[in-house]
């Protein structure tokens, strides 16, 4: 009786909302999939005495997915706010709230804590719970690479190639750049975004005017990436009188991707099935590749395939993306054919995979994700050769939303593969 409380519930990101024998909600939650989420507090495992008496007290189970975690966490709090179920409330009469604290010192970190008992350190809070501080500050380190640790090793740190971390103790030439970052951090989490817009535009045109274009590029990253969190796309509620807005928005960013590349002389007839390829390696050791499935702009989580690269330990991305596609080619039959392939990459990572769709006599619609300025690479035959279109598409054009949220998501599959790898290595 149970498992057909969550046995139809989809494999996505979302709200649920727990209800009893007189239909009121009683309990509210956000999950990334929500199937796996809900599933977890009917398994047999131990629970603790509230969460026994919660799971007692459900009889019925509904959802509304969404697009990101972020959105869940937007709509979560919305429906606690809306409905005060009791489980919410009585999950957290024993628990003091989580803060952000970033510290002072002449070299501030970002934690995060319960308690406000560090003199000279900034507070900001408190949140409903730890998860959402989480989320926030996994975009904001995205947009803000900040330390995270009171006393930094003098190393490099895994996080620094990931590009989430100044290491200033072992750069410190990065120190002026870091504490930009936290003034700017700071003023965010104030709630004053056009602050920090305003101090990034003029930050980079100052770049500009220096010729210093790769620092005017990063802060062409940090801007672009802070007005599309800002940027209000939905009314949390709209969720409540229309469950299926989640669909329709997918299928639209669907539409408007075709609809974009037959703009740019891409004509794609049916844009049904898009895989987006991805590589994940550091300095070219436990290289992994990731393929992400998208069905009329819906993830498919069980089409996504993991390839573990075989060739030498050295750090050649468009190598390692042709290994990929290799592989990938050889199973159209059972895995089916793809209408449209996104590379994340720029000009060099498309080119390698069309040579080696071009050597197998294959021929799919490729187009690529560049990381500057987040531009769309797009092929263009011209008698024997291509030339390549870099298409700066505005950002509150459906299309680009698709097209990162399945760059995104086929980073994310590849960089958990390479993490995997590399922990198993660390064992041996």
């Amino acid at each position: 009786m149970q498992q057909q409380l969550y046995s139809s519930l989809p494999e996505k990101p979302g709200v649920y909302l727990f209800k009893d024998l007189s239909n009121k909600v009683i309990y509210v939650g956000k999950a990334k999939n929500l199937k796996k989420r809900v599933s977890s507090y009917f398994q047999k495992s131990a629970h603790d005495a509230k969460t026994t008496l919660l799971v007692a007290d459900i009889k019925n189970v509904d959802h509304i997915t969404v697009n990101s975690e972020l959105e869940a966490f937007l709509l979560e709090a919305e429906l606690i706010r809306r409905y005060k179920p009791y489980y919410n409330i009585r999950f957290t009469d024993d628990k003091s709230y989580p803060y952000i604290m970033i510290s002072g010192g002449a070299i501030p970190y970002v934690s995060i804590v319960r308690k406000k008992n560090t003199k000279k350190a900034s507070y900001f809070g408190p949140y409903p719970d730890a998860g959402s501080v989480k989320v926030v500050l996994k975009l904001l380190r995205r947009i803000f690479p900040y330390e995270s640790v009171k006393n930094h090793s003098k190393r490099k740190c895994l996080y620094y190639h990931l590009g989430l971390c100044p290491c200033v103790q072992a750069i410190p030439s990065n120190l002026p750049q870091y504490k930009k970052n936290i003034s700017n951090m700071k003023k965010f989490l104030k709630g004053d975004s056009q602050a920090v817009l305003k101090s990034l535009l003029n930050e980079q045109k100052e770049s500009v005017k220096r010729e210093e274009f790769e620092q005017a590029s990063i802060l062409q990253s940090q801007i672009n990436s802070i007005k599309r969190i800002t940027e209000k796309k939905y009314d949390p509620f709209v969720y409540l009188t229309k469950p299926d807005v989640q669909l329709e928005r997918e299928a639209n960013e669907n539409l408007d991707l075709q609809k974009l590349l037959f703009e740019h002389g891409l004509d794609i007839p049916v844009l049904k099935r898009i895989e987006c390829y991805d590589i994940s390696n550091f300095q070219g050791t436990n290289a992994t590749g990731g393929m992400t499935v998208f069905i009329n702009g819906t993830s498919s989580t069980s089409d996504y395939r993991k390839f573990r690269i075989r060739r030498p330990n050295t750090p050649d991305d468009f190598a390692m993306h042709q290994e990929v596609m290799s592989r990938r080619i050889k199973h159209l039959e059972d895995w089916g054919e793809p209408d449209l392939l996104i590379i994340d990459g720029g000009k060099g990572q498309v080119s390698s995979v069309m040579e080696v769709l071009a050597h197998l006599n294959i021929k799919f619609p490729v187009i690529g994700l560049a990381k500057k300025f987040e531009a769309i690479i797009i092929p263009e035959k011209e008698t024997r050769r291509y030339v390549f279109q870099e298409v700066r598409v505005s950002l509150s054009r459906p299309a680009l939303n698709l097209v990162r949220r399945i760059r995104d998501e086929a980073h994310r599959f590849a960089i958990n593969y390479h993490r995997t790898l590399r922990s198993k290595k660390g064992l041996m």
